[in-house]
């Protein structure tokens, strides 16, 4: 790492890392006024100027003679780096540093490169202290998703960087969510979640109104991921973010990806008896209201599903297709009976 010269006085010269630079500057060792210079720089410049994100808040004052200063506060998750490739049917490669850990569903690595361990685990890793009966807890949490008891953890055993990717299972895109952004919570959909950084953790969350567990699309139960790290969710065809600021958004119960924890949800009849029954809109919509940000999604998997079971050609017994959906098709089956 690059070394930083600083001087106070103008006349004592002294060198640390860029992170000891840091600690400096919390300790109050460091001021605004402080000169800092590293090689390729033209000249000295104060460190308010170099690095003004480190004074955007107060600086503590210098701490007595003989004291240590307190640990700075650490993040919760490991930093992960990544890129998405595709369009339709993407993927993301994420990038392991030394000891760095990402956690996946089951199922869901691409592929890896040479140094990257992996270890089924029953939960997400973020509680390395819990005991056999919170370990269970959490299992028999996501048995009631739906979702597999164990999950992927993904590990860089090597020296270097190393990568691993994680596919969508079908077609869509792959979404980053910063925690950090979001005060930290997250409400999705049981079967949207992909992978998150290790620390992140992948509880269950009840609905608080029977309404909406019965009639939504995302079910009584949704996934609460809680953590500061990135997650990567994913979802069917295109997906897009809306801002609520205290007004409505009424959505088809199956597009909901995700939502912040400010954002209230709620379910409702799709207008009256007529509209319900003919109108191809479903049953139910759901309402969403509050503060924060919301995912959608434009074609939810089991949509996708039902149009591909409906244009499926429907067979017999012997399973001989009934009709092809053209006068081709139908001289094709004579002709291979014959």
């Amino acid at each position: 790492m690059q070394e930083w010269h600083y001087t106070a006085t103008g006349e004592k010269v002294e060198i640390a890392s860029e992170d000891a630079l840091h600690q400096l500057v919390a300790t109050g060792a460091v001021s605004q006024q402080t000169l800092l210079w590293r090689q390729g720089m033209a000249g000295w410049a104060p460190a308010g100027e170099v690095f003004p994100q480190l004074f955007s808040v107060s600086t503590p004052p210098p701490l007595p003679q003989g004291t240590h200063a307190p640990s700075r506060t650490r993040k919760q998750c490991h930093e992960l780096d990544f890129e998405i490739f595709g369009d339709d049917l993407q993927l993301v490669e994420v990038e392991l540093d030394p000891s760095e850990t990402v956690v996946a569903e089951a199922g869901a690595m691409n592929y890896m490169e040479d140094g990257i361990v992996f270890e089924t685990k029953m939960g997400d890793g973020s509680k390395p202290t819990e005991g056999i009966m919170g370990k269970l807890l959490n299992v028999g949490k996501r048995m009631l998703t739906g979702e597999s008891i164990f999950m992927t953890h993904f590990s860089n055993s090597g020296t270097g960087k190393r990568r691993v990717a994680f596919a969508a299972p079908y077609p869509g895109k792959i979404v980053p969510v910063d925690m950090s952004q979001l005060a930290g919570e997250l409400f999705c959909q049981k079967d949207s979640f992909l992978c998150a950084a290790k620390g992140t953790q992948i509880n269950i969350a009840f609905q608080r109104r029977l309404g909406a567990g019965l009639f939504g699309g995302e079910g009584f139960i949704l996934q609460r991921l809680t953590g500061d790290g990135l997650a990567f969710l994913h979802a069917g065809g295109t997906v897009i973010r809306k801002e609520l600021r205290g007004e409505r958004l009424r959505v088809d119960t199956g597009c909901i990806v995700a939502f912040e924890s400010g954002i209230e949800y709620d379910i409702e009849r799709a207008g009256n008896l007529k509209s319900m029954i003919f109108g191809g809109e479903g049953l139910f919509l759901a309402t969403l209201w509050g503060h924060g940000t919301v995912w959608l999604q434009s074609l939810p998997f089991s949509r996708l599903a039902d149009r591909i079971f409906q244009a499926a050609p429907q067979t017999r017994g012997g399973g001989s297709s009934i009709d092809e959906g053209s006068i081709l098709g139908g001289l094709g089956n004579l002709l291979d009976g014959n």
